[in-house]
């Protein structure tokens, strides 16, 4: 009996995978999603440091403040700074009322700086100008009217359009001051550090830290006599 095999199948070869590409509208979809992304998460980069040297501000004119409240116990009340002495030595003075000469420094401040309190050594504070007579003799300051009114010590800055600054270590006595708007050295600033330069940190007279506003009709850093709404601006740069 002849066994019949059965027969040979020809089978059909597997055609070669495809590569699939990108088509351009894919990638411009792409593009599109990651610039939107960017967007949304830059803004927020930017806004998370600017709070950062907000913080750290604060904490700056916090150690200035109590720097001043040792260096008046040891001084019968009276506020640093002379015609002979600037305040910002006289607070750093072999480090016995402020540890270093960087707290002086804002975050806002771009310049380089040193520790000598020199003209290389970056001030960026000043201390209200009215609380010397015309002999550069610190006041008392229990003379303050208004203590949790007026301002004792803020950021002194330059007029410049953007925020910058021009205090030194080796400013005249009294030191680096700053009134109102205006700062010496420095000049009239155009706005304040922070918030678009909308705000400004500041510390007064009875030492606590607050963030205001640079001006307005209500409670402002630039107020010297009532806007609207401002009852106690005359006591914010007057003693």
């Amino acid at each position: 009996m002849i066994r019949s095999e059965p027969p040979i199948s020809m089978a059909k070869s597997s055609p070669p995978p495809v590569e699939r590409a990108f088509t351009l509208l894919e990638l411009l979809v792409v593009i599109a999603i990651i610039t939107i992304l960017a967007a949304i998460a830059i803004p927020s980069l930017s806004s998370a440091r600017e709070r950062a040297k907000i913080v750290k501000d604060m904490s700056n004119l916090r150690q200035i403040g109590t720097a001043t409240q040792m260096y008046m116990n040891d001084n019968n009340g009276v506020l640093p700074g002379s015609a002979t002495a600037t305040w910002m030595l006289q607070l750093e003075q072999s480090q016995k009322y402020l540890s270093t000469w960087r707290v002086l420094e804002s975050p806002f401040d771009t310049r380089s700086t040193s520790e000598l309190g020199n003209a290389t050594t970056a001030v960026s504070y000043g201390i209200n100008a009215n609380v010397y007579d015309v002999n550069n003799a610190a006041i008392s300051a229990d003379k303050i009217r208004k203590p949790t009114t007026f301002i004792l010590f803020a950021p002194a800055q330059a007029s410049t359009a953007s925020v910058s600054f021009t205090g030194a270590g080796n400013s005249s006595p009294p030191g680096v001051k700053v009134l109102a708007a205006a700062s010496t050295p420095g000049g009239n600033a155009t706005g304040g550090t922070q918030n678009n330069r909308a705000k400004i940190n500041a510390i007064f007279g009875d030492l606590h830290v607050e963030s205001m506003f640079w001006s307005g009709t209500g409670p402002a850093f630039t107020n010297t006599s009532d806007p609207g709404n401002d009852p106690e601006a005359q006591y914010r740069w007057s003693p």
